[in-house]
Order: C-alpha cells, then sequence, then structure tokens
C-alpha cells in the first residue's frame, strides 16, 4: 500500500523517525543501519517501506535500499519470524551478510543474532536457502579459530561476537590461549 516516502525528519527515536510528508507525520520503524545513516532532525529522506497490517496494528517499516526491504519481506514469509524479529535481523548485520549466511547453511552467524534461536535458524535457511541473492561469502573459521569462538561463547560472547573476534586475531599467536587473549583484548575495547 504505501511503497516508499520522502519527507522530512521531524522527530527521531531509538527504533523510529517521524517524517512529515506533505503535512502528514508517519512513524517508520527502521533497522539499526538505516536510523544510523540517515540524516538528522529538519533533513528530507527517502525510505522504501513496507506497511504491515495486524488486527491489533498497522506500523510503516522504512529501509534505505530496496535490497533491505526485499529481504525484509522474505523474512517475513517464514513462519513465526515477524516484523520485531525481521527488523531485529536487518539491525545485526548487513543484508549481504544475512543472505550468505542464509544460503551457506551457516547457523553459528545466524544464532548469533538477538531474537533467533537454532530452530528459528534452521527455519530461516530451510525456508529461504535458494530464495535470497548470496551475498559476501563467508569462510568457514580454521579449527583452531572455532575452538577461540566456542571459548568466547561459553563465556557468555554472542555467536555473532565470538566469530567475528576469532577472525580478527586468526593471525595472532599460534595457540589457543595467544588468540583467546588477543580475541579478550579485541572485544573488550
Amino acid at each position: 500500500m504505501i511503497a516508499f516516502l520522502r519527507g522530512k525528519i521531524l522527530f527521531r527515536t531509538s527504533d523510529a523517525v517521524i517524517l512529515d510528508v506533505n503535512g502528514v507525520g508517519y512513524r517508520v520503524r527502521l533497522p539499526t543501519s538505516t536510523l544510523v545513516s540517515l540524516g538528522e532532525v529538519g533533513e528530507t529522506v527517502e525510505l522504501h517501506t513496507h506497511f504491515h497490517v495486524r488486527e491489533d496494528d498497522q506500523s510503516l517499516y522504512g529501509f534505505n535500499t530496496q535490497d533491505e526491504l526485499e529481504l525484509f519481506e522474505k523474512l517475513l514469509s517464514v513462519s513465526g519470524i515477524g516484523p520485531k524479529v525481521a527488523l531485529g535481523v536487518l539491525s545485526a548485520a548487513p543484508p549481504s551478510t544475512i543472505a550468505a549466511a542464509i544460503s551457506q547453511g551457516n547457523l553459528d552467524v545466524l544464532t548469533g543474532i538477538p531474537g533467533i534461536g537454532k530452530k528459528t535458524a534452521q527455519r530461516l535457511v530451510l525456508e529461504l536457502k535458494g530464495k535470497v541473492e548470496l551475498g559476501e561469502e563467508i569462510p568457514e573459521l580454521a579449527p583452531l579459530d572455532q575452538e577461540v569462538a566456542a571459548t568466547l561463547i561459553n563465556l557468555g560472547y554472542s555467536a555473532a561476537e565470538a566469530q567475528r573476534a576469532a577472525r580478527a586475531v586468526t593471525s595472532q599467536g599460534k595457540t589457543l590461549e595467544e588468540r583467546l587473549r588477543a580475541a579478550l583484548q579485541y572485544l573488550g575495547g
């Protein structure tokens, strides 16, 4: 119904903006990536939108690009995924990373996203594999790096944080202890 908005930002919250479009204020919920890259209050912006209707709610969701919007709508097509979770997925990682994780069946990346457990990640892969364009290739971790990531997860870090830290320190140290120390420093600062 409402596919695109161009208007002036009147107000910003932690997850939405109020857009003045020719005298009508629209509340548009946004993923973090879009919210961060959006202009300041008073600037004119353009958003691709999805109008979501339920019996108890009507909401607009906005995105910088058509690709983000299409991925959001594909996520909504998966049973058990609502707009709040789909928005959380797009807030957690770039669309190309999400698409690559789904295409490759990389459950570690998907379960590292808040709100996505193992069963939901498996459902995403099952229902969307082949339906999303492959983003950047996510290389597999070497065995030592997998141990670093597993240890970080056991220490309470999310799978996404643990994998990101393990990838960042692959060249630092030859033992598990050395790499783990470097990964903890990476995450700490």
